[in-house]
């Protein structure tokens, strides 16, 4: 009988807690990474699982930024240099062998996008209270470019908008 007891009140706390985790607020949180330079932030929940570089099968005729195929888990995923799609980096540099540090992040199966970015290290979790959104600069930017913010010591993360990036038309196009 007091198991049932128990096991009641664990029942309505769970209930309580979901609840409250429902009406919540949630804070943004964002998965920091570098590449050739630069600080991104990528929302959580349109990440994937994170992987070590892993050698890459090459695809002829496609455009410099897409690096090849790796197998990921079981799974065939394309894999994107992020500093050379977004311009920030030559591509030629996107040839050179991964660095130790360098990772794949997936994107989020929900997304129904095969596809991994390679950044050169991971930066580590970032939360909207710790950051600063930065004035806009007034330029065009692509719909999967999100804000600018900037850390306690002053340097800039530009969010990048997973779930728009995998719908943008020039990110989907990899026949060069």
């Amino acid at each position: 009988m007091a198991n049932r007891e128990a096991l009641r009140e664990l029942q309505s706390r769970l209930a309580e807690r979901m609840q409250a985790a429902r009406t919540q607020e949630r804070a943004a949180s964002w998965l920091a990474v570098e590449s050739a330079g630069h600080g991104f932030l990528f929302p959580l929940e349109q990440a994937g699982e994170i992987f070590a570089a892993v050698p890459l099968l090459g695809v002829p005729h496609t455009q410099d930024w897409f690096l090849g195929v790796a197998n990921l888990r079981g799974g065939l995923h394309g894999v994107v240099d992020l500093a050379a799609f977004l311009g920030v980096k030559p591509a030629a540099a996107s040839a050179a062998a991964a660095r130790e540090q360098s990772r794949l992040i997936a994107l989020n199966p929900n997304l129904n996008v095969n596809c991994a970015l390679l950044v050169d290290r991971l930066a580590g979790l970032r939360s909207a209270p710790q950051l600063q959104a930065a004035p806009a600069d007034g330029r065009p930017r692509p719909p999967f470019v999100g804000n600018t913010w900037r850390d306690g010591d002053g340097r800039a993360w530009q969010e990048i908008r997973l779930a728009e990036l995998a719908a943008d038309p020039q990110f989907l196009s990899i026949v060069g």
